[in-house]
């Protein structure tokens, strides 16, 4: 393998997963930073209790996208230049931690729900669609947007497990960044857990838009 491509690629997916998106088009559309009311996390979720739910899908999609996209060019490019799953790996969760913490943004990102389900599904679609799914069954039945994200990462790593010489064969390095995918996850959700045992955690559609 050559490490100066794959130390370069890690590098630039960590750049892109630093572009807090859910910051940059409150921005450009003229909304309130995300920061700076209801949960204060830069998130598609936060951006949606400014009122515009078109902020909110481009918030979601961008951050996915940001996710994904360093995967499936290491997949699709990467063998050009020796690089194998261990940089898939890498990019993946680079890109991970620049959602979590950001360069551009003092290091202070959001919990990086979207852009996990874009590294699984540049990992693999089957496997992003599984987890997807586990978050939107869960999300609809209980009208928790964070119980939902617990959910999908303590279900992700085991998707993967159990799609071994079924879907793909399972390569260590992508598992592990699953794994450390789903830790941060849940780390990153710490303070939500704490309200859902209280019974305070606010459920999906019941913030009141926040004015401009």
């Amino acid at each position: 393998m050559n490490y100066a491509y794959s130390i370069g690629a890690v590098l630039l997916a960590y750049l892109l997963g630093s572009l807090s998106f859910a910051v940059i088009v409150s921005k450009v559309m003229g909304l309130k930073d995300p920061r700076s009311f209801g949960s204060k996390n830069p998130g598609a979720t936060n951006v949606l209790r400014s009122g515009s739910k078109g902020a909110a899908v481009a918030t979601l999609l961008l951050d996915g996208l940001k996710g994904w996209l360093p995967v499936v060019l290491i997949k699709w490019f990467g063998g050009d230049y020796g690089l194998g799953d261990g940089t898939v790996a890498a990019v993946g969760l680079a890109a991970f931690l620049g959602h979590l913490y950001p360069v551009f943004f003092h290091f202070k990102g959001g919990k990086g729900v979207a852009t996990a389900a874009g590294v699984l599904l540049g990992f693999s679609w089957i496997l992003g669609l599984a987890t997807l799914v586990t978050w939107l069954i869960v999300a609809y039945f209980s009208r928790y947007s964070s119980l939902a994200a617990l959910a999908a990462a303590v279900f992700a790593p085991l998707y993967y497990l159990f799609g071994d010489r079924a879907a793909w064969y399972v390569d260590t390095g992508i598992l592990l960044a699953i794994f450390a995918i789903s830790a941060l996850l849940v780390y990153r959700h710490r303070e939500n857990i704490s309200k859902l045992l209280k019974g305070t955690e606010s459920k999906l559609g019941a913030s009141k838009p926040v004015r401009k």
